[in-house]
């Protein structure tokens, strides 16, 4: 025998009936005569609540009455033929009558007792199950229907009533066995006491009258069709990659269940639980879903945890003193205070020096707690033997769960660093010597981000997520955007990771979306974007939205983003930039940036500070940790440059290879950055200090390739203007070296913690030589590679390979 049980949203329409029906019909084909548990149509348990508390007041409670009567009439309306009807109508009226009655003198007494609100609740139950029991007889002859309260029998705890299992077992078998052949339709929720009056069975109910009567019937399974697809990993309204799992074991479900699943209450599982029979938890809105099935073992699973799951809002309580070290009996006496009082008691933790103790509660519980213990403990707080409580509200649990936890090493490592990566202090840590369960308190505000943090830790066989929040949308933000657009598909199947844009800022306008905005219409979106941009502000929602796996990418040669990178990195938040300017000013906000970035555990990637696309930061890294040494480097790291005296030759201008080299975007926007040799002082500058060398940009000695007239220009108008009129100091410059049979280079060197850049004319038997395009080279001479040196050559400007480099930078975040 199988037992179904539905919930109230698979029976609160005319439609989710007729499928409830359809779930049967297959059923009976199949030769099973199940029993149906039912629960009351959605919203009319809740509308019962509120006429009762109506009626305690005083108030009118007869539209409410009316909606009740309107709903349940149009559903034998609809569903049941007309000729049948008259017999289901009177009954339910003589059900409204009752209860009319009963509110009546709820009203007249301005009393509402619980054992009155019991049986005022029972209605919602005993009017679903009997019309769709008549509703069902139209296709199931054997269908009948069954106030549970005629077997199910409690104690007189009315609102949460205990069961005699041994007499209710009873109480069912006798039913079944004078009632063979029957499909019976059971009232959930309800019972009564030994003298016949109504109880109910407190949260979960319908659930447990359905595992009341599976144990007292063994049955083969107990079916819950309820509205969402089983289990799920995570609570899907906060984790969208939340996947439904295929089946757990009891200990699993009720740890899940105990810490916010809410689609099974846990001592509704108890009975079966003891008796081995599986549940199957499935939807009636999806009714080809397999549904996840709980059962006594599973199947050997690589995963660590079955599921995440939290409590949405707590408050802790934390006892501490140096009265309570070797104390015997405090805890004791501490519990049983609160447990005399009805206070839950969610979670606990003690220190192993018996000095503190912290215990997680309801928040309306938290003032009722704290005065009883105040009281409780007069003395001692008194003496001085008890501190005064510590109480911290606005927190939540998050809870990670799974019977494979004790047999895998590492599991709260992972779950440590993944919160802590993401800036999720942790407030209290709970676990069973079990290990089935490892409990975090963390803040409300961070639980949505902890929990997507920790379900990406965990469930590797989904994509990595990654926000970015990008600044600029010039040539190397737009170019970013359309390889990330383009590159999405393999960046998921590969190497396992999503990108979602979360946040763009140029100079005008800036545009949020935490689901991602759409990389292929970003422009109009931005366009229609009605928030002006402001960096702070920025800055500020990107914090405020506290999504998971944060990057700030800076895309711009502005001095005005550097200034919040420390207050970035602070919020748990890594950065990758192109920006050169943070990295070369001065050495102490260098300093400070690479140390912040470490002590917060986030990431600080400039791979496109030096050399584009190149892998020359990480080359030096490399080289460095693995414990070599670097004697000299030797570079062109000018892209720009490269390109310039690489076309300059022959009957070529230099003034229109400058401009060439800036329609092209090789250059920054005032190409004398360039030219003057700041932007390459800058890189050498960043080199010489990832070398290990405190060097600030003074110390790097340069030899600008630009005329005075040049460089003292207003406008970069003006700077074209005087390098036009300066044709023939150029010119001089490339008749010398192609007279000796040189070219012309630009060339920096870092040698004995001395960095300095100058024009050099190089022959056809150095490295440098053979350059084409907008090369860079770098060599590096060090202990190992001293007799050749390591060289690192290739594009070095452009659009195409800068983004490049940030996209690999962006990776590299996410590997790690």
């Amino acid at each position: 025998m199988k037992i179904l049980k539905f919930g109230g949203t698979s029976v609160g329409s005319a439609q989710s009936i007729g499928t409830v029906i359809d779930i049967l019909k297959k059923e009976y084909r199949s030769g099973e005569k199940p029993v149906v548990v039912l629960s009351a149509m959605s919203g009319v348990t809740n509308l019962l609540l509120e006429m009762a508390q109506k009626a305690q007041r005083g108030e009118d409670f007869t539209a409410q009455l009316a909606e009740l009567e309107t709903r349940h009439f149009d559903m034998v309306k609809a569903l049941l033929q007309v000729q049948h009807q008259n017999p289901v109508f009177t009954r339910l009226k003589i059900n409204f009558n009752q209860l009319e009655e009963l509110l009546q003198g709820i009203s007249t007494l301005r009393e509402l007792t619980p054992k009155t609100r019991d049986l005022v609740l029972s209605y919602g139950e005993r009017c679903s199950a009997f019309m769709i029991s008549k509703i069902a007889a139209q296709y199931f002859p054997e269908a009948q229907f069954l106030d549970a309260s005629e077997v199910i029998k409690t104690d007189n705890d009315f609102g949460n009533a205990k069961v005699n299992m041994d007499l209710t077992g009873l109480l069912i078998k006798g039913f079944i066995s004078e009632n063979p052949g029957k499909m019976l339709f059971v009232t959930g929720f309800i019972a009564s006491n030994d003298v016949g009056q109504i109880t109910t069975l407190g949260r979960g109910g319908s659930d447990y009258t359905a595992a009341i009567f599976g144990s007292a019937l063994d049955a083969s399974e107990i079916q819950i069709w309820t509205d969402v697809n089983g289990m799920m990993t995570a609570d899907p309204r906060m984790v969208k990659k939340a996947f439904s799992l295929p089946e757990l074991t009891y200990t699993e479900a009720m740890e899940l269940s105990y810490f916010g699943a809410k689609v099974i209450y846990p001592p509704t599982m108890i009975p079966v639980f003891m008796k081995k029979i599986p549940i199957v938890i499935k939807n009636t809105f999806d009714t080809d879903f397999a549904g996840t099935v709980i059962k006594h073992q599973c199947k050997e699973s690589s995963q660590p945890i079955k599921g995440i799951s939290s409590i949405n809002e707590i408050s802790i309580i934390n006892v501490e003193g140096s009265g309570m070290v070797g104390k015997l009996g405090f805890s004791g006496r501490l519990f049983s205070l609160l447990a005399r009082e009805q206070i839950n008691i969610i979670l606990i933790t003690q220190s192993s020096s018996e000095h503190s103790i912290t215990f997680a509660i309801n928040p309306g519980d938290t003032a009722k707690a704290k005065t009883l213990i105040e009281q409780e403990f007069e003395l001692e707080l008194m003496a001085g033997k008890l501190d005064e409580l510590e109480i911290e509200q606005n927190l939540a649990i998050l809870a990670i769960v799974g019977e494979n936890m004790k047999q895998t090493t590492g599991v709260s490592g992972r779950l440590f660093h993944a919160l802590g990566r993401n800036g999720v202090n942790v407030r209290a840590i709970a676990q069973g010597s079990s290990e089935y369960n490892i409990s975090v308190i963390i803040a409300k505000s961070d639980l949505a981000k902890a929990l997507n943090a920790v379900h990406d830790a965990f469930f590797i066989q989904l994509n990595k997520t990654l926000h970015a929040f990008c600044i600029g949308t010039g040539n190397i933000g737009t170019t970013l955007f359309s390889q990330l657009n383009q590159h999405s598909e393999h960046l998921q199947l590969n190497n396992g990771i999503q990108v979602k844009v979360a946040g763009i800022s140029n100079t005008r306008k800036m545009l949020f979306n935490s689901d991602g905005i759409p990389l292929d219409q970003w422009r109009d979106e931005l366009q229609g974007s009605h928030e002006k941009a402001n960096l702070a502000t920025f800055v500020k929602r990107m914090k405020e939205m506290n999504l998971p796996n944060c990057v700030f990418i800076d895309n711009t040669a502005s001095p005005q983003p550097v200034e919040f990178y420390e207050d970035i990195f602070k919020s748990n938040i890594s950065v990758v930039t192109c920006n050169k300017i943070g990295n070369s000013g001065a050495f102490s906000r260098y300093k400070t940036f690479k140390d912040t970035a470490r002590q917060h555990g986030v990431d600080f990637f400039y791979e496109t500070n030096v050399g584009a696309g190149l892998p020359i930061i990480r080359t030096l890294k490399d080289l460095m940790s693995s414990g070599d040494r670097v004697k000299r480097i030797e570079a062109i790291l000018s892209g720009t440059i490269s390109f310039i005296f690489n076309y300059f030759k022959d009957g070529a201008n230099f003034h229109d290879v400058v401009k060439l080299a800036q329609d092209k975007g090789y250059t920054e926007p005032d190409p004398r950055d360039d030219l003057r040799g700041t932007d390459f002082m800058r890189k050498i500058l960043i080199l010489a200090r990832d070398a290990g060398y405190q060097m600030e940009a003074e110390e790097v000695q340069i030899e600008s390739i630009l005329p005075k007239s040049c460089l003292e220009a207003a406008t970069v108008e003006d700077f074209y203007a005087a390098l036009r009129a300066e044709d023939a100091y150029f010119n001089r410059l490339k008749q010398e070296a192609e007279k000796s049979g040189k070219v012309l280079r630009y060339i920096g060197k870092l040698e004995d913690g001395k960095a300095s850049i100058s024009l050099q004319m190089v022959g056809e038997n150095h490295p440098f030589y053979m350059m084409s395009g907008s090369d860079n080279i770098i060599s590096f001479t060090t202990d190992r590679y001293k007799d050749r040196p390591l060289v690192v050559k290739g594009p070095g400007a452009g659009a195409e390979v800068t983004a490049a480099g940030v996209f690999a930078d962006l990776i590299n975040v996410g590997a790690n």
